[in-house]
């Protein structure tokens, strides 16, 4: 039994050094976060680090990585959820984003290290935008594309920049970062007056409006 339980502990193990090296790096910052308070948080020695990562770079691009995958999953998999309408899985889409870029402490904490480390890391970032950002915003061109020739989505200069659809998230994030419960903002609300803004900008226009200087 006793076997067992360490066994089991061992193979833990990983998962909680990456979990006190997000606490640490979050706290510290990369430059300043020491492998051995990131061993004190988690109750073991500095050398237990070692054994399973060779030194702090590593363990960062490894938390990064491991705390990434399940945003990245989810996203894959909304991804390839359908809906009847471009307008009706854009609206959908972008609630999903908005929810994982503006409103998950943990995806804005990774982004804020990823932002702040970009030089440091440029791999890890292009390792990014080649799991979650380059598939997002494929998705929605995708979408865009076909919602036009349907007649759903207006000819628009937006079609060549889907990145655009972001901007309200990405925006949101920033001040929660910044600000977070200092200066709250009602991000529902927030949600739904930037999908109006996005959505009246991309649907066909009628006559009258075709017709205004």
């Amino acid at each position: 039994m006793a076997g067992g339980v360490r066994a089991r502990r061992k193979a833990e193990r990983p998962g909680e050094i990456l979990e006190a090296a997000f606490e640490e790096f979050v706290q510290n910052g990369y430059a300043a976060t020491r492998l051995e308070d990131v061993a004190a948080r988690v109750g073991v020695t500095k050398g237990t680090i070692y054994f399973y990562f060779e030194n702090k770079e590593q363990l960062f691009v490894a938390m990064v990585r491991e705390l990434s995958r399940p945003v990245h999953l989810q996203a894959e998999e909304f991804a390839a959820s359908n809906s009847s309408t471009a307008p009706e899985f854009l609206r959908s889409y972008l609630c999903f984003l908005y929810r994982i870029i503006a409103t998950d402490p943990r995806g804005r904490e990774i982004l804020r290290l990823l932002i702040a480390e970009a030089s440091r890391f440029p791999a890890l970032i292009d390792e990014h935008h080649q799991n979650f950002m380059g598939p997002v915003v494929r998705r929605l061109r995708q979408v865009l594309d076909d919602g036009n020739a349907k007649g759903e989505i207006r000819q628009s200069s937006v079609l060549e920049f889907p990145e655009l659809l972001l901007a309200p998230a990405l925006s949101l994030n920033i001040w929660m970062l910044l600000f977070s419960d200092r200066r709250p903002i009602d991000m529902e609300r927030h949600f739904e007056i930037a999908v109006d803004l996005l959505l009246n900008g991309l649907l066909p226009r009628t006559t009258s409006e075709s017709n205004k200087p």
